[in-house]
C-alpha cells in the first residue's frame, strides 16, 4: 500500500519537491526585488546611453567569436576583391556618362550629409508628440551617425588617405596618416556610412518591409552619387555601407533592452521539478 498525503501526492516525490520550493522561492523575490528597483530607477540620460554605446561598438571586435571575424574577413575581402576588378572600369564609365551637374544625384547625395539630419529631426519631433518608435529612431540615429561617420570613418580615412578619383592619381594611391590629406581621403565614403547608419537603424526599428526596402534603396543611392560625381570608388562606397550597415544594427540591438516593456518572474512546477521562470517583452 502506497501512502499518500492530502494532495494526493506520493510522500518520497512531494519531500524530494519540497525541498528544492523554499530555495527557489527565495532566489525568486530576491530577483523580483532586484527588478523592482531597477524599474523604479530613473531611466539613462542621453549622454549616458552615447558613451555606453560608443563603448560597446568600439571594443566589439574583443567579444568577437569565430563566427565574426569570419565576417569580418570576408567583409574585408569583398572590399579588397572590389577595389582590384571594379574600382577602375566603374571610375572611366563614370566619367564618360556622368555630367557632374544632374540635378537629382546631387539631391539624392544630400542624404548622406544635411538630409539625414533632418530626417533625424523629423523623427525626433514625432517622438516629442508621442511616437515611442520614433524617438527610439531618432536617439539611435543620432548616435550610430557620430560612431559610424564621427568617429570610425574619420580615423580610417587618416590611416590610408586614398586619393579619390576625379584627381586622376589611379585606383591605388594613398597618403597615410597625413593630417593634411585626411579631409579629402577618398576611403571609405563618408555620405554612404551616414546614409546606411541611419538606415540600418530605421530599418531595424520598423518591421514592414517597404521601410527596410525604401531605407536601403536611398542610401544606396547616395553612394551611386558620391561615385557618379567622382568622389569616390566603388570600394569607398562598398566600405561606407558596410561600417554604417554594422554600426547602426549594433547600436539598436544593444539599446533594445532599455526600453523593453514588460519582465516578470514566473514559478513553474512540473511533476519532477519545481523552478522560477524568467520572461520579458521587447
Amino acid at each position: 500500500m502506497i501512502k499518500t498525503n492530502r494532495w494526493g501526492s506520493r510522500t518520497p516525490r512531494v519531500r524530494k519537491l519540497l525541498r528544492g520550493f523554499i530555495p527557489a522561492c527565495a532566489a525568486a523575490l530576491l530577483l523580483g526585488l532586484s527588478c523592482t528597483v531597477q524599474a523604479a530607477e530613473a531611466p539613462p540620460s542621453y549622454p549616458e546611453i552615447l558613451v555606453e554605446d560608443v563603448r560597446h561598438v568600439l571594443t566589439a571586435p574583443a567579444r568577437w567569436q569565430e563566427q565574426e571575424w569570419q565576417n569580418f574577413g570576408l567583409a574585408a575581402a569583398s572590399v579588397i576583391g572590389v577595389a582590384a576588378i571594379i574600382d577602375g572600369p566603374l571610375r572611366d564609365e563614370m566619367r564618360r556618362h556622368a555630367p557632374n551637374n544632374n540635378g537629382v544625384m546631387l539631391k539624392v547625395e544630400r542624404f548622406g550629409a544635411e538630409y539625414a539630419a533632418l530626417t533625424v529631426g523629423g523623427f525626433y519631433l514625432a517622438g516629442v508628440i508621442g511616437n515611442d518608435t520614433a524617438a527610439a529612431v531618432a536617439q539611435d540615429g543620432l548616435t550610430a551617425s557620430l560612431i559610424a561617420s564621427g568617429l570610425i570613418t574619420p580615423t580610417i580615412k587618416f590611416i590610408t588617405g586614398r586619393a579619390r578619383p576625379r584627381e586622376n592619381a589611379g585606383i591605388a594611391t594613398f597618403h597615410p596618416l597625413s593630417f593634411r590629406y585626411s579631409s579629402n581621403s577618398s576611403f571609405p565614403s563618408g555620405h554612404t556610412t551616414e546614409a546606411f547608419a541611419l538606415a540600418s537603424v530605421i530599418a531595424n526599428h520598423y518591421e514592414e518591409t517597404w521601410v527596410t526596402c525604401s531605407s536601403y534603396t536611398l542610401a544606396s543611392l547616395v553612394g551611386i552619387a558620391r561615385s557618379y560625381h567622382g568622389a569616390h570608388f566603388a570600394s569607398d562606397v562598398l566600405a561606407g555601407a558596410l561600417i554604417g550597415t554594422l554600426v547602426g544594427k549594433s547600436v539598436v540591438a544593444y539599446n533594445k533592452p532599455m526600453r523593453s516593456g514588460k519582465m516578470a518572474l514566473l514559478p513553474e512546477i512540473t511533476p519532477d521539478s519545481i523552478g522560477v521562470r524568467f520572461t520579458a517583452s521587447f
